[in-house]
């Protein structure tokens, strides 16, 4: 072979490590499977600016919504593994619906490279200052005199505001009446107008409302620093009720180890940042700093978990 060929060969064997080793050399896109101003978006936001500091390229937000969060999940799912997009979800989106939606054009197991559980969010069943259930074993005697009476709203079957109630209704024996809304948004308007008797959303949306008094929280799934007197769900009596609320983030399955590892210890260091760890401090958000490969026995985890839930309880995406 003359001398040109072997240049030619060498060339090409060594440009997969070049590219890897440059990387990032281009702007990355985050896409984040839900609208803007929404919990998601937030965080997505949020840990984009740090990690302009931490990758020194320009980060793109793109929303996606629809579908529950299948739509931009699935645009993820089917994106080259060449480390310039990545998925920004609630967990929901990714460990719910594959039990919820039986029929999906991707498989999280087969379509994705975990990266990393960014933060947790405690979720808080709230009650308005008016209630006359002062804990939450008051509401569950409530429930179990009016049976389907009490009404809670969620953000969808799908989401841990639901899915979350159907627990706790399911570990105490009691039922409760259903209002679906577009969002925790409206139905968290819900509740302050008095048509809900409860929700149980994360905190990161009702800091201010409990701060202010126009709402009071009965139980939270994990202590909180932010209100530390709020009995956890096991101090209130049950025990067996677990409920994550987390925002994650995941590449295509292509995607190398190597970049799903640098990335990870990009997102760690973003959140060790103390300008961004006191921010999501401040929105009741708790920086997980797993590997990728506990990040992915997690999901797995979590999607049993919410899976023997919505099987035993025949929950279907319609319900």
């Amino acid at each position: 072979m003359c001398a040109l060929g072997y240049l030619l060969l060498a060339t090409l064997a060594c440009a997969p490590a070049s590219a890897q080793e440059d990387w990032p050399s281009r702007p990355l896109r985050l896409v984040v499977p839900s609208s803007p101003g929404g919990g998601t978006d937030t965080y997505a936001r949020v840990l984009s600016q740090a990690l302009v500091d931490q990758l020194h390229q320009q980060i793109v937000i793109d929303n996606r919504p629809g579908a529950s969060g299948n739509i931009g999940t699935e645009i993820v799912a089917r994106a080259a593994g060449d480390g310039y997009t990545f998925l920004v979800s609630a967990n929901a989106a990714i460990t719910v619906n594959p039990a919820l939606y039986p029929s999906l054009p991707f498989d999280m197991d087969r379509d994705f490279a975990p990266v990393t559980r960014g933060v947790s969010a405690a979720l808080a069943l709230i009650v308005p200052a008016t209630s006359t259930n002062a804990t939450l074993r008051d509401l569950i005697a409530d429930a179990r005199q009016n049976p389907g009476r009490l009404a809670f709203g969620s953000a969808g079957n799908g989401s841990p505001t639901y899915l979350g109630v159907r627990l706790i209704g399911e570990a105490a024996g009691v039922s409760f009446l259903h209002v679906p809304y577009k969002g925790i948004g409206p139905a968290l308007q819900g509740l302050l107008s008095g048509e809900l008797a409860f929700l149980f959303p994360d905190l990161t949306g009702v800091i201010p409302h409990l701060r202010s008094g126009r709402l009071r929280a009965l139980a939270i799934s994990e202590h909180s620093p932010l209100f530390p007197d709020v009995p956890t769900l096991a101090e209130s009596g049950l025990p067996g009720v677990r409920v994550w609320g987390s925002f994650s983030v995941l590449a295509p399955a292509s995607t190398t180890r190597d970049i799903v590892q640098r990335m990870n210890n990009a997102v760690a260091r973003a959140m060790k940042q103390p300008a961004l760890a006191e921010k999501l401090r401040n929105q009741g958000l708790v920086p997980v700093f797993d590997t990728p490969e506990e990040f992915a026995a997690s999901l797995r985890a979590e999607r049993e978990h919410w899976a023997s839930l919505i099987r035993r309880n025949h929950i279907s995406a319609e319900d």
